[in-house]
């Protein structure tokens, strides 16, 4: 057994974690695998989830549509917030497994998709709920308030926003700081953790380039809107090498580029989707303000309208409170070992997790766990990561740390030292 399980097993044992509490947990998951639906239409996750923390003994309410929030009340003494997000992705599942997704949603257009949780929330809906149950029957181990927070529409950057707007901290224990945790294809058994900056903010716009439609014989008569929306995609690129200072980070993707519906036919508008990342709110208004000036001087050298631009979602950055961070690595490494868990720096995935916090002026904390096994990435195989259809967490000792890395987080806050 290794040094990591090891400390696992000394945790959760300490918690009476028992082999029936094991096998609940993967039954969790297994069952949250297979019944994925798409942001914001989680009601059956929703459901599931709040008759489980009923049957806990928490206070459980809806809140934000679909999003589900749970309050486990243990005396006087710190309140504590943890996050797990619910919503599925528009994945058609390719992983084999027997608990694999047949699952299918409809998105806002009304186009029917297969539904995986491709990006890993089934892990993080269980861990949390594995987590309420070890705290709920282990009351002397800690005092306080933990409020779970079954986040929706992670994906879509709709849920914490939903949450917030529908009175979550009027209706729940305000609390002092926010735990989450994000599942990736990383060491099984690892933690990586920034301090500071852990995640990007993301913009994501709709860009509806609009010309003038003519017979493709006669192009004199049109404004083309396809090699005008080419000319802008390919001018956006020099934002970044042009603009934007080396020593900041910045990236910009055109994801889709869609116009016209026959070949001799100059079409009278295009579309394409843009998403932006970056660190630093300067850099983040730097660039989305040198893209709205290029798409809208690049229509007017072609004399076209002004495109039209609409905001599809946008993520605030993700930031780890440097003291709170500090305390969380200290748990998590007295719970994990030094060696499973490293500080790493910020990387350009994006959350709406931080929105929860922001919204009442508190910290919070956010890491990652891994899911690969050690030897399949040391022979160098390739492993599919989050939002593929291949991506398949290996239940232990993902599950396990997960578990782990949640009670360490809540307990190095909230215990009463009678549990390590």
């Amino acid at each position: 057994m290794s040094t990591t399980a090891l400390h696992t097993t000394a945790l959760l044992d300490s918690l009476g974690y028992s082999d029936a509490d094991r096998q609940k947990l993967h039954e969790t998951y297994r069952y949250l695998h297979a019944h994925p639906e798409l942001s914001m239409q989680e009601t059956e996750t929703a459901a599931f989830l709040q008759a489980r923390l009923e049957e806990l003994g928490l206070e459980a309410f809806g809140c934000g549509g679909t999003g589900v929030v749970g309050v486990l009340r243990n005396g006087d003494g710190p309140v504590v917030g943890y996050r797990a997000d619910t919503d599925g992705l528009p994945i058609g599942e390719n992983t084999g497994l027997e608990y694999a997704s047949t699952a299918t949603g409809t998105l806002e257009d009304g186009t029917a998709v297969p539904v995986m949780h491709g990006c890993g929330h089934d892990t993080h809906m269980s861990v949390a709920l594995a987590a309420a149950e070890l705290l709920a029957r282990n009351t002397d181990a800690w005092a306080g308030t933990v409020v779970f927070l079954f986040q929706p529409g992670e994906e879509t950057a709709a849920g914490a926003k939903a949450m917030v707007a529908d009175g979550l901290w009027d209706r729940a224990p305000k609390p002092e700081v926010i735990y989450g945790q994000h599942v990736w294809p990383g060491v099984a058994g690892g933690i990586e953790i920034s301090s500071g900056t852990a995640m990007a903010m993301a913009d994501s716009w709709r860009v509806t380039v609009l010309g003038r439609q003519a017979h493709g014989s006669q192009p004199e008569k049109s404004i083309d809107p396809i090699v005008l929306g080419a000319h802008m995609i390919v001018r956006i690129q020099t934002i970044l090498g042009r603009e934007v200072p080396a020593r900041e980070a910045a990236v910009i993707t055109v994801g889709t580029f869609h116009g016209g519906l026959k070949e001799n036919i100059i079409p009278g508008s295009a579309e394409f989707t843009l998403n932006v990342r970056s660190f630093e709110p300067a850099v983040r208004e730097q660039v989305l303000g040198a893209l709205r000036r290029i798409i809208a001087a690049e229509a007017a050298a072609s004399g076209a309208p002004e495109p039209v631009i609409e905001e599809i979602s946008s993520f605030p950055r993700c930031y780890n409170e440097p003291a709170a961070a500090a305390e969380v690595l200290t748990a998590l490494r007295g719970a994990l070992g030094e060696e499973a868990v490293r500080e790493v720096p910020p990387v350009m995935g994006s959350e709406d997790f931080g929105l929860l916090a922001e919204a009442i002026g508190v910290p919070s904390v956010y890491w990652m766990f891994g899911s690969t096994a050690a030897e399949r990435l040391e022979a160098g195989e390739a492993v599919a990561g989050n939002h593929s259809p291949e991506f398949a967490p290996e239940p232990e000792p993902t599950l396990g740390t997960g578990l782990t890395a949640a009670l360490a987080a809540i307990l190095g806050r909230t215990g009463t030292g009678q549990q390590g």
